[in-house]
């Protein structure tokens, strides 16, 4: 069974559990690993010592995006906002 998901790591998140997320790439939903384990091994009732083989390889690398400050000059600024600008001096 091959399944696909995506690893963020943010070791600046301010919660320890943000730090290292694991997620579905369609639902957005942090996989049940236990509940993929059982229905692997037919979800028969029971106790079950297993093996669970993890092979990972990155299919594809997004950057983390850094953010930007933009400058607006006074001629790209709305009429209106020059109007209330000069009503507060």
């Amino acid at each position: 069974m091959i399944k696909h998901y995506i690893l963020s790591l943010n070791p600046t998140a301010k919660h320890d559990w943000d730090r290292t997320v694991l997620r579905d790439p369609i639902a957005s939903k942090r996989p049940e690993l236990a509940k993929l384990i059982a229905e692997a091994i037919g979800a028969e009732p029971g106790t079950y010592l297993v093996s669970v083989n993890i092979d990972v390889k990155v299919l594809e690398q997004a950057p983390i995006a850094q953010a930007e400050q933009l400058s607006l000059s006074a001629t790209e600024l709305p009429p209106n906002h020059l109007k209330l600008q000069e009503r507060v001096a």
